[in-house]
């Protein structure tokens, strides 16, 4: 009995700073959610109920068990009034609480009502997309035709797309301009996200989804072809038989001779192509 005192004394005496008030573990482990570590929580303008982030708000308003005209995502910029996770006060954006003043985000912005503590993501908040974007300023540029902010690295090689990733994803259809999943740039411009692409390629599938021009070099998978095509001869009644093809790669119409297995356009030596009906009007 005398020893679970003691160490509850010691414990006490821990937990005490100089002035002889009681420390409190504001370790951001301790709070937030799956999507944010922060201390404070949202009020959603749209239904006024409490939740730890946007993200909390869209998954629980969208459950299939909802009723569909109920469904609905919350409006970010609109976010009047939060909740100190700590001292539980109810009050207007801002980073520090007005009653405890804890900070209730490393990383904040006004703009977006956004808190998060986790500043390794190298947050930063775009005006051209209206919305914070993670990866660093200095790492991205913003492209105004696209209307959305792409890697350094592409920037001189990008082919645009007016608007390309204010639309769903073409394999999942989860909304891509404000999603938090990594994003691919195809060679096309369209846009989809990363997973999605591994997904396709596990499938064998190597056209976009959009436009179906190849979503990568070819050109291996195209000498595997040949190599088929030549030791695939065809039968009598179809050696001297020719289609019209449209190349989706390059675009081009031509006539070949007709394989089962694939059809090569005559232009950029592509197989990604599709049989057409009847003598182009342009040949």
């Amino acid at each position: 009995m005398c020893d679970f005192e003691e160490e509850s004394a010691v414990a006490l005496l821990d937990d005490l700073n100089g002035d002889g008030a009681i420390q409190l573990d504001l370790s951001s482990a301790k709070y937030g959610c799956k999507h944010y570590r922060r201390r404070c929580k949202i009020r959603a303008p749209c239904c006024d109920e409490v939740f730890d982030c946007r993200h909390c708000h869209n998954e629980d308003k969208n459950d299939l068990e909802i009723n569909p005209i109920d469904r609905h995502d919350i409006p970010r910029h609109e976010v009047k009034k939060i909740i100190c996770s700590i001292c539980d006060t109810e009050q207007s954006v801002q980073q520090n609480c007005i009653n405890c003043g804890v900070c209730m985000g490393n990383y904040f912005c006004d703009k977006c009502k956004f808190f998060d503590d986790d500043v390794g993501k190298k947050q930063y908040h775009c005006d051209d997309c209206g919305i914070c974007r993670t990866g660093g300023v200095e790492n991205f540029f913003h492209c105004t035709k696209c209307g959305c902010c792409y890697a350094s690295s592409i920037k001189d090689t990008h082919r645009c797309v007016e608007r390309a990733m204010h639309h769903n994803c073409a394999v999942c259809f989860e909304y891509l301009f404000d999603s938090t999943k990594n994003i691919a740039v195809l060679p096309c411009g369209h846009t989809i996200h990363f997973e999605c692409v591994r997904e396709m390629k596990l499938h064998h599938r190597y056209s976009c989804p959009v436009c179906s021009k190849s979503i990568g070099d070819m050109s291996n998978a195209w000498r595997k072809l040949d190599e088929e095509i030549a030791s695939t001869p065809m039968p009598e009644m179809y050696r001297n038989k020719k289609v019209w093809i449209l190349c989706n790669d390059c675009e081009g119409i031509s006539e070949v001779q007709y394989h089962i297995l694939a059809n090569k356009c005559s232009g950029c030596k592509s197989y990604n192509t599709r049989e057409i009906q009847g003598v182009p009007v342009s040949c």
